[in-house]
């Protein structure tokens, strides 16, 4: 018998693999609907513009649209990067089409928009970084609507600093660049980026005199006392306007949500950055680069 218990094979306790942080009720967003909306959605399909609004799956795009804004994003729908949060398409980009300014600018000025924003892929490729395709943007746009405000949401240029002074030579209002994450976090979220090199581009752009903005998604792991230093940082670089949203995962084969972050939170860091130098902090589950950008306008340079 003692023989027999000693062949038997050991069986392993079954460990249940931790569950997944479930969606809470303060990230459900409505669908996207109405007659604003539906004209966007019109006007965008038949200049073949790009919008981030649809790129990144933004839960914001019904509200946005339904006011008649849309963030659009030039240099086509194809990244350099493979950054593992985004659920823009990654690969070699081929589209580089010389008339998007025009076909832009005529957008806006058909949307009577008072305050766009616009963005774009990296293109790693191209040597200029597409800085001349940012700025004739900019200066069409301003030709045919000189009333409406301008923010550009501009990629890392890899420390191309004169390709930068290029991207924010148009006459944009406010020039943002987001740093993403914590620095701890950035092999893991932005690999093909720096955390001091996007810094420096902040510096660098206060420095030429423009309103700065960049922002941060939280529910990666970040520690507060890792978002306290960043925004510390932040503000040492010469930035103006920060912006706080939770990180949604787009797709299984992006990062899974770290943590679903309490509103009661983002209103903690909003005053966190107030106090420690920040103009202006834009903080809550739903918020993206672009959500009430046309507020950000008139903070004090």
């Amino acid at each position: 018998m003692d023989d027999l218990l000693l062949t038997l094979p050991i069986v392993q306790p079954q460990v249940p693999a931790p569950a997944k942080p479930r969606k809470p009720d303060w990230l459900r967003v409505k669908l996207p609907v109405g007659p604003e909306y539906a004209a966007v959605r019109r006007l965008v399909d038949e200049h073949k513009l790009h919008t981030i609004c649809e790129s990144g799956n933004c839960p914001n795009m019904g509200e946005c649209w339904g006011a008649g804004t849309a963030t659009f994003m030039i240099l086509g729908n194809v990244c350099t990067r493979s950054c593992s949060f985004c659920a823009v398409a990654t690969g070699r980009p081929t589209e580089y089409d010389t008339d998007e300014p025009r076909r832009v600018a005529e957008a806006i000025q058909l949307m009577k928009v008072k305050h766009a924003v616009i963005t774009s892929v990296n293109r790693d490729e191209l040597k200029d970084r597409g800085a001349s395709i940012w700025n004739e943007t900019v200066v069409r746009i301003k030709q045919l609507s000189p009333e409406t405000t301008i923010e550009t949401l501009i990629p890392d240029v890899k420390a191309n600093w004169e390709a930068l002074d290029v991207m924010i030579a148009g006459g944009q209002e406010v020039v943002s660049h987001n740093i993403e994450t914590v620095g701890s976090l950035y092999r893991l979220v932005r690999p093909q980026a720096k955390y001091d090199r996007s810094l420096e581009q902040i510096r660098r752009t206060k420095a030429a005199g423009k309103r700065t903005k960049s922002g941060i998604m939280l529910g990666l792991g970040e520690t507060k006392d890792e978002m306290y230093r960043a925004m510390d940082d932040l503000v040492a670089h010469g930035l103006d306007i920060l912006t706080l949203g939770q990180y949604l995962q787009p797709t299984k084969r992006h990062l899974e949500v770290a943590e679903f972050i309490h509103p009661e939170l983002f209103a903690h860091y909003r005053e966190e950055g107030l106090a420690r130098g920040l103009k202006y902090v834009e903080s809550g589950p739903l918020v993206r680069s672009s959500y009430h950008a046309e507020r950000h306008v008139n903070v004090p340079i």
